[in-house]
Parts: structure tokens; C-alpha cells; sequence
């Protein structure tokens, strides 16, 4: 028995779809390179964050983030990554799902930046001691790395981030004089 569907009128096919959204640009289509080129070397290497999406084989989807200095995520070749799994919480959702499916995909940020770098590919969790000691933080190298066989990368608008306009802080400036101002104190504009 099927679950019901819990939204009206929702789409069903991809023709429907298209039909709905059309066809994108050529360009959208051909940007998407199936090699790591010295551009995207350049972005992984100032990255400190990416978000990696895993699925298991029931299709239970998990999205995690991965943070660490910039450069943390080596380029081993034109089609390789790694990237260390340090300690955490121990759920290790993203690890079970890589050993019941491989592929994955990451999204590169970069803060400050509203561009976004999409690796997707197929991943493997290795114990490989030269590989790992190559990973070392604070001395000491983790337990496992998971490496990553490119096979489709390419920048990504930045309309979602500056529409959540994702990088705007409070100013603290603005936030300090409003509070002197509330206690009778007006500092002159600099």
C-alpha cells in the first residue's frame, strides 16, 4: 500500500516538470567538469566547510557538515580528494551510509563568498597510514580519511546566498552606539 501524499497538487513526472521550469542555458549545462582543474584546487583549498550528502541503501538521506582550516580537504590528483574524519559524536551516519552506497555529494563554502563549489562523486573510507598522517592536526592524525573519485564538479550560483543574504552580520558599531544613546550618551558620526 502506498503512502498518502501529504501536499496537493504536486508534480509526478519530469516532463510535468520541465514543462513547469523549462530548459536550462547551454552554459548551465556545460560549466559541470568531470576533473579537479587548478580553479577548484584554488576553492577547496581556501574552504574551511563543506557539507557532505550521503544516502543508505533504504535511500534515508543525511547531510552533515565538515569543518576545519582551510585546506583541510587534500587534492591528491586531477579525479581525488580526501578529507579526515575527525572525532565527533560517534553517530556516524555519513560513514554507515558510504559503506551500503558510495556516492556523495559536497558543497564547498567559502564564508564571505556567495559562490558555492558542487563535487559530487564516489567515496571510499580508508585506514591508509600514509594517507592519514598526511592529515594531521594539532600532531595527530585521525583514524580514518574518506577519499572521493571526482566525477562532476562545477560552481554554483550564488542567487540561494544572496537571497539569505547568508553573510550579513549585525554591526557591532551600530549595536554599541544605540546602547550609549540609551543612556543619555549621542557619540558624534566618525
Amino acid at each position: 500500500m502506498e503512502a498518502a501524499i501529504p501536499f496537493a497538487s504536486t508534480i509526478s513526472s519530469r516532463e510535468e516538470l520541465r514543462t513547469l521550469v523549462g530548459e536550462p542555458h547551454e552554459a548551465v549545462v556545460k560549466k559541470s567538469v568531470a576533473q579537479i582543474d587548478s580553479h577548484i584546487r584554488g576553492f577547496i583549498a581556501k574552504s574551511p566547510l563543506f557539507f557532505l550528502s550521503t544516502s543508505g541503501k533504504d535511500g534515508q538521506c543525511d547531510v552533515s557538515p565538515r569543518g576545519d582550516a582551510p585546506g583541510f580537504v587534500t587534492v591528491l590528483d586531477d579525479s581525488r580528494l580526501l578529507y579526515p574524519e575527525r572525532p565527533g559524536n560517534r553517530r556516524i551516519d555519513s560513514l554507515l551510509n558510504l559503506l551500503d552506497n558510495p556516492h556523495v555529494g559536497m558543497l564547498f563554502v567559502i564564508p564571505g563568498m556567495e559562490e558555492v563549489m558542487r563535487i559530487n562523486g564516489r567515496a571510499w573510507i580508508t585506514r591508509d597510514e600514509e594517507l592519514l598522517g598526511s592529515l594531521q592536526a594539532g600532531g595527530k592524525a585521525p583514524q580514518l580519511a574518506v577519499g572521493v573519485e571526482v566525477e562532476e564538479c562545477f560552481i554554483h550560483c550564488p542567487r540561494a546566498l544572496k537571497q539569505a543574504r547568508a553573510w550579513e552580520r549585525p554591526s557591532s558599531l551600530d549595536m554599541f552606539r544605540a546602547h550609549v544613546k540609551l543612556n543619555g550618551l549621542i557619540l558624534p558620526e566618525t
